[in-house]
């Protein structure tokens, strides 16, 4: 789930891939591979991303972590973490329909 987060996060700041690639000093097939969830990304290469939205890692990590199989203590904060995700993906598919009419709005 770090490559869906990922992308949600870059998308959500209107940022293509290569100009984040650009930012990351990767090439585009690079990041390509790792939004789909063909990679692993590094640390190294997470805490530039972090940099690069001023998001703190372990933000971008809670987003992640434990998705596919929770522990019961963790019911609530996994709860959190969908909801969350799901207002990300919601607000990522209105920007794109936004943009097929040439308007671009944010929520956030």
């Amino acid at each position: 789930m770090l490559n869906k987060a990922l992308k949600i996060i870059r998308t959500f700041y209107d940022v293509s891939q290569s100009e984040l690639s650009d930012r990351l000093g990767i090439s585009n097939s690079y990041l390509s591979e790792i939004e789909s969830g063909k990679k692993q990304p590094s640390i190294e290469l997470l805490t530039k991303y972090s940099d690069n939205f001023d998001i703190p890692l372990s933000s971008i990590l809670f987003f992640s972590e434990n998705l596919d199989n929770p522990k019961p203590s963790d019911k609530i904060r996994m709860h959190v973490a969908k909801r969350i995700m799901s207002i990300l993906e919601w607000n990522q598919q209105r920007n794109e329909t936004s943009s097929k009419f040439g308007k671009k709005s944010k929520i956030f």
